[in-house]
């Protein structure tokens, strides 16, 4: 079966092309992808199976998580949007999905050699794990925050809704640029001890106070609801 973007050949039964990504319509051969532009919330006129993943950030205690029901159809350029939303990022930094082995993003020049799938070229539904399965999410490659996604269940059309929703979830995301996780349990020992030579200094960076316990699960779906897209810094 030959890409007709790349026009690689594919083994029969492929769900993506191993060169350049593009999605093929399961049993029907390649699909060519829209050239609408996506704006807006994202949701979905028909009813579709949908996946329930549960988000970790890795490596801190007690966990920072949160429970998500999106729509299988979703891009992967749309996740990432959606798990920076209910996890509280800003996107100011690059990111990629490490799935089976595979990489997607945005590729990278200064990256190097490493093969870096187009992310808006792939659905969740053609590269996601069985229920049980798990891939990476990591977001910014400095403080290199890693989430580890877990997929729960894939519920069958009509179980799920039609745009991501936040289920569950307890506490927020350590601050932009904090310096990974040594940095935020430095941050965090700083602002709760008063007597601090950075005290003030730090809580005034995060704007006067911050709670790691605070979670807001009407304000996450709120957010999820409106246009898929995070307030943004200095991409880095």
């Amino acid at each position: 079966m030959q890409c007709p973007r790349c026009h690689a050949e594919n083994r029969e039964g492929r769900r993506f092309c191993g060169e350049c990504g593009l999605s093929f319509a399961s049993g029907d051969g390649p699909r060519p992808r829209s050239t609408a532009r996506r704006r807006g919330p994202i949701m979905t006129s028909r009813k579709e199976d949908a996946y329930q993943l549960e988000v970790v950030l890795r490596d801190l205690e007690p966990p920072i998580w949160r429970r998500l029901q999106v729509p299988g159809s979703l891009t992967l350029d749309r996740l990432h949007l959606v798990l920076q939303q209910a996890m509280g990022w800003t996107d100011s930094h690059l990111h990629e999905f490490v799935i089976a082995g595979r990489r997607y993003g945005v590729p990278d020049p200064e990256r190097g050699p490493m093969v870096i799938l187009p992310e808006q070229r792939v659905r969740l539904r053609d590269v996601a794990p069985a229920e049980s399965g798990r891939f990476l999410y990591r977001y910014d490659f400095g403080d290199d925050w890693k989430h580890e996604v877990l997929v729960e269940q894939i519920l069958a059309a009509g179980e799920g809704g039609g745009s991501p929703v936040c289920l569950r979830g307890e506490r927020r995301c350590p601050p932009e640029g904090c310096g990974a996780v040594p940095g935020y349990e430095e941050f965090l020992a700083t602002i709760r001890d008063a007597g601090h030579p950075r005290h003030h200094e730090l809580l005034e960076w995060v704007g006067g106070a911050f709670d790691p316990e605070a979670f807001d699960l009407t304000r996450v779906n709120r957010a999820l609801a409106g246009p898929h897209r995070p307030r943004r810094g200095t991409r880095r």
